[in-house]
């Protein structure tokens, strides 16, 4: 029997790349590959890319130049390039790297198996369309493998918001949810796998509308409550949501259901009303704040997250003010906070730009805020008790890690309980980015 080929994937962004690397791993195993922790002994190495960040393209053509060396020592290594910037830059990734073999968008990592057999044919693969036959079906069937206790659940994709700073809509596409069936299924084989949490993803996964078993599009929240039903699901939790999606029922299964932990990010991007119109995220701060207190109403204890873009096109020292009172009327149990970089193709790529050294400025300031509130609902959970699931074994002998209700890490000593297990646990003391805690009989 020949060796099994060996697959190196890196990924880069968020949770919906982390799950497609599971998935394109899934589909090039039926091919005969096997992952490895390092490209220097792969046959084919993957990166799968993300076009959020600034200057995402050319840390892309960065990490492939390293690759140089050893695609001249072993020709028949195959470099493939995936997700938002292969779709945004497909033709030109060809042109600028010739060491690349194929290039596959976000929606067509279905077809791997077949590009890679003819990237093994010598031919140059290109596919970026956003094809007609729904990609999750055609990779349905997964494998048998144990799972550690936590996975990523894609139920949704794409974007119709169109807001002027992004281009995940001209790359993932229209907003579309998949049958509610099939995210069951998904979610009971991972169960049967050792899952014991599953986070719910889409780029807008509150705008989730995916057909029923009566054909009728369901909630986000009718999803939640199906979920609620599978025996061995502990844990639902659901990440990236708008604003504007965030329903009455949703609110509701947030204050009712026992499964859905009390998480919720919701990014607000901006909180000065000018910027957010120019941003065209189609809601203003009154009307998210007023949304953050109902949200509390129904779960008091919940910890809410967020994301901030500052030194938008045109945003004067007034407009950034804005959004530190927002921020502190809120109040985040953590956050993620960015300066505005330009992304050709967007509208406001075109705006008049804010000075880079008054960003940056507004940026710490954000940020010492942001960690200062963090730091300060971190150190209020001490003394109080929480659920932990445990994810891996500490650092130091008899001590386990896992997350609490609220996603923080929490570190037990002396802990008899295994990998996967759920316990209460008391809160001793307050570190860092973590939390000590002691097991409760």
């Amino acid at each position: 029997m020949s060796a099994p080929k060996k697959l190196f994937i890196k990924t880069y962004g968020c949770q919906m790349n982390v799950y497609d690397s599971e998935r394109m791993a899934e589909a090039l195993g039926s091919g005969g590959y096997v992952e490895t922790k390092s490209p220097d002994d792969a046959d084919m190495i993957l990166l799968n890319t993300c076009h959020i960040r600034e200057k995402a393209a050319e840390k892309v053509y960065s990490e492939l130049g390293r690759f140089k060396g050893l695609k001249a020592a072993k020709p028949d290594l195959k470099i493939g390039v995936a997700g938002c910037v292969a779709q945004a830059e497909g033709q030109e990734i060809m042109r600028r790297q010739p060491l690349v073999d194929l290039v596959v968008g976000p929606q067509s990592y279905h077809r791997l198996p077949e590009m890679e057999a003819k990237a093994r044919e010598g031919q140059k693969v290109l596919d970026t369309d956003f094809p007609d036959e729904d990609k999750f079906e055609k990779l349905k069937s997964r494998p048998i493998a144990k799972r550690g206790p936590t996975a990523f659940l894609t139920v949704q994709e794409g974007c119709d918001k169109f807001c002027a700073f992004c281009v995940v809509p001209y790359t993932r596409g229209a907003e579309v949810s998949r049958p509610v069936d099939r995210v069951l299924g998904e979610a009971r084989d991972l169960v049967e796998r050792g899952v014991r949490e599953i986070t719910l993803l889409g780029q807008n996964v509150n705008a989730y509308h995916g057909a029923g078993s009566d054909g009728s599009d369901c909630t986000l929240a009718q999803l939640i409550w199906e979920l609620d039903k599978v025996d061995g699901l502990e844990r639902i939790r659901f990440t990236t949501s708008h604003p504007n999606d965030m329903q009455d029922d949703l609110i509701e299964a947030h204050g009712r259901c026992s499964k859905l932990m009390p998480y919720l990010h919701l990014p607000v991007q901006a909180g000065s009303d000018k910027i957010l119109k120019r941003m065209n995220r189609a809601h203003t701060s009154e009307s998210y704040l007023r949304l953050i207190e109902r949200i509390r109403a129904a779960r008091p204890d919940i910890l809410i997250s967020g994301d901030f873009i500052v030194g938008f096109p045109e945003e004067t020292e007034a407009d950034f003010q804005a959004t530190l009172d927002l921020v502190e009327e809120v109040k985040y149990g953590t956050a993620y906070s960015f300066k505005y970089s330009t992304r050709p193709g967007t509208p406001a790529a075109e705006r008049p730009q804010v000075d880079p050294v008054e960003a940056d400025d507004r940026l710490q300031r954000l940020q010492a805020l942001l960690t200062k509130q963090q730091r300060e609902i971190q150190d209020s959970m001490v003394g109080r008790e929480v659920g932990v699931l445990f994810e891996k074994a500490g650092r130091f002998p008899g001590q386990m890690v896992g997350k609490s209700d609220y996603l923080h890490a929490v570190h037990v000593a002396d802990c008899d309980r295994a990998i996967g297990d759920l316990a209460r646990v008391r809160i001793l003391s307050s570190g860092t980015n973590s939390l000590a805690a002691a097991l409760i009989d």
